[in-house]
C-alpha cells in the first residue's frame, strides 16, 4: 500500500471526467489516485500539461520517459509506460531493456536516439547539457522538441519522486525492470 492513501471510488464527477480523459476509460492508476487525494497537488500535477503528446513522436516521448524512469529507479512508472505504450511506440525488447539498463551509445538506437538518450542521461546526472551534447541533440531535434525533452525529464523526475517516495505498489499489468 502507498504511504499516502489513494482515493477510492466513487470519485467526484469532475475528477472522474479527468481520470476518464487521461486513462481513456481504464481505472485510474494508483499514482493518480494518490495525488488526487490532495486537490492542490492534483491541480498542480495536471497543470504541468505534459500528459499529452506534444511535439515529440510517441517513440521519442517514450524513450525520454522510460529512460528517465529507468535512471531514477522508478519501476512503477517505467512499467506502466512500457506496458501501455512500448508496442505502439514500436520499441523492441532490446530497446525497452536499454531504457532501463543500457547506454546512450547502444547499437539498438539510431544516431538521433543516441543523442536523445545521451541528453536524458546528462540532464539526470548533471542537470545540464554540454555544448557537444546540445549540438548533437540540435542536429536531430528542433527547439520545440528540445524544450519538450527537458520538460519531460523534469516532469518524470517529479513522478519518480512521488512514486518512489510513497513506495507505490507496482500496477498489476505493468512491466518489470529487466534483471
Amino acid at each position: 500500500m502507498s504511504r499516502i492513501a489513494p482515493l477510492e471510488p466513487p470519485y467526484a464527477p469532475e475528477l472522474q471526467e479527468q481520470f476518464d480523459r487521461i486513462m481513456r476509460g481504464a481505472p485510474p492508476l494508483m499514482l493518480f489516485r494518490v495525488i488526487a487525494s490532495q486537490d492542490r497537488a492534483w491541480r498542480k500535477f495536471t497543470a504541468g500539461s505534459l500528459l499529452d503528446r506534444g511535439p515529440l513522436s510517441l517513440r521519442e516521448r517514450e524513450i525520454v520517459i522510460n529512460r528517465t524512469c529507468g535512471l531514477t529507479g522508478c519501476e512503477y512508472e517505467w512499467g506502466v509506460h512500457v506496458a501501455t505504450f512500448a508496442e505502439a511506440a514500436q520499441l523492441t525488447g532490446a530497446e525497452v531493456s536499454a531504457t532501463a539498463r543500457g547506454k546512450a551509445d547502444d547499437p539498438c538506437w539510431s544516431p538521433a536516439e543516441q543523442a536523445l538518450v545521451a541528453a536524458v542521461d546528462a540532464l539526470h546526472h548533471r542537470a545540464t547539457l554540454s555544448d557537444a551534447e546540445f549540438a548533437a541533440l540540435s542536429a536531430h531535434y528542433d527547439d520545440a522538441k528540445i524544450l519538450e525533452i527537458m520538460l519531460l525529464c523534469g516532469f518524470y523526475h517529479t513522478v519518480a519522486y512521488i512514486a518512489n517516495g510513497l513506495a507505490l505498489p507496482l500496477e498489476a499489468k505493468a512491466a518489470r525492470f529487466p534483471q
